[in-house]
């Protein structure tokens, strides 16, 4: 363990030495990478020094319980002995899971994207909650929503919404998020108080920078139309929604939160980048989980991976197992420990993957 910690604190001092250079400073994009590098690495560097802390403990604790001479001394060592003893194991577990590679993807930003399914108005007003969930979870996490696009359903909620969320390992976090949410409840709708079951899809995308994608702009039909919903004034006199078609693939992208055509422009591209980086990751993914047989993050759209059932109170998610009685919390935002549950089940695959390798 203390031999691939050593290879990882060269490379700390390597990160260390280059964020402080002039050139670096002055490549953004460069620069931007390494801070990420030098705070996972400083993650592990503290691990590091704990870790030699607790094994030089033990090597006392054991020489003082070998000698004997002082009873004092010794029973004051076989504590020592049984504390570094505990936390030892806990301690290189939390090691191996930091020293898992991670995906170069995960610290992007995301473009998140909702559609009301089976389940008529009900499923618009879900998709609706839903929305509402990730807004209040984004907030609590200090990053920023910002909407891209909407239609609304005819009885509140949307048909479907696309936002965009910035900040800190965003995509890392919300991708677990993608695939199909059920709701068990009566809906508003009902008149005679029977529980409906509907549907709402969640697609997570990662925000693809200029660099990830090239897209030939001889390739993008480009629409302009009129804004629908609130907005005042401009909305429905002028042409500042836009679309964007992109012809080899059919992928349609969209803005129209904006009152600048050219803001709403700039959106829509980044979300059809995205949108394209999405259609490679999701090969990726797909192949990495057949090889894994992992059902955390599979890139299948399709697969229903959790239900909210109202009469019970309780939210359960299909590909662990995990059954909350917390719906009114959950639906409020607070999803962390759901989140927490998938990164240690898909932790664990990629631990097991990589023993197999050792």
């Amino acid at each position: 363990m203390l031999e691939k910690l050593q290879i990882v604190k060269q490379r700390f001092d390597e990160v260390s030495d280059l964020i402080i250079q002039p050139d670096i400073i002055t490549d953004q994009k460069r620069y931007v990478q390494l801070n990420k590098e030098y705070k996972d690495l400083r993650l592990l560097m503290d691990k590091r020094e704990l870790y030699i802390e607790l094994t030089n403990n033990l090597k006392e604790a054991e020489e003082i319980i070998a000698d004997g001479s002082d009873p004092e001394m010794v029973e004051m060592a076989k504590m020592q002995y049984e504390e570094a003893k505990e936390g030892i194991p806990k301690l290189e577990d939390d090691i191996r899971f930091l020293l898992i590679p991670k995906d170069p993807e995960d610290s992007k930003n995301a473009v998140v994207e909702l559609r009301a399914g089976t389940g008529g108005d009900e499923a618009s007003i879900f998709a609706g909650d839903l929305y509402r969930m990730y807004t209040k979870y984004c907030e609590s996490k200090g990053w920023n929503v910002s909407t891209v696009d909407y239609s609304e359903g005819t009885n509140g909620g949307f048909k479907e919404i696309q936002f965009e969320v910035t900040g800190d390992d965003v995509y890392g976090t919300l991708k677990f998020e993608a695939g199909v949410h059920r709701v068990q409840r009566v809906p508003q709708t009902e008149t005679q108080g029977r529980v409906h079951t509907s549907a709402a899809t969640c697609m997570v995308f990662p925000e693809a920078e200029e660099f990830d994608v090239e897209i030939d702009p001889k390739d993008v039909r480009i629409d302009y139309f009129c804004s629908s919903g609130p907005g005042g004034q401009s909305v429905n006199t002028t042409y500042s929604a836009v679309r964007l078609t992109h012809e080899p693939t059919g992928l349609v992208a969209q803005c129209q939160d904006q009152k600048s055509q050219h803001k709403n422009k700039e959106k829509a591209f980044k979300v059809l980048r995205s949108r394209l980086y999405d259609l490679e990751l999701a090969k990726k993914q797909e192949a990495d989980a057949a090889k894994r047989g992992s059902m955390v993050t599979s890139g299948d759209r399709s697969a229903k991976i959790r239900t909210y059932n109202y009469p019970q109170g309780r939210v359960t998610d299909h590909r662990i197992g995990l059954t909350l009685y917390d719906l009114q919390n959950i639906i409020n935002g607070d999803i962390q420990k759901i989140i927490d549950e998938l990164m240690l089940a898909e932790n664990t695959e990629k631990l097991k993957a990589s023993d197999e390798h050792i």
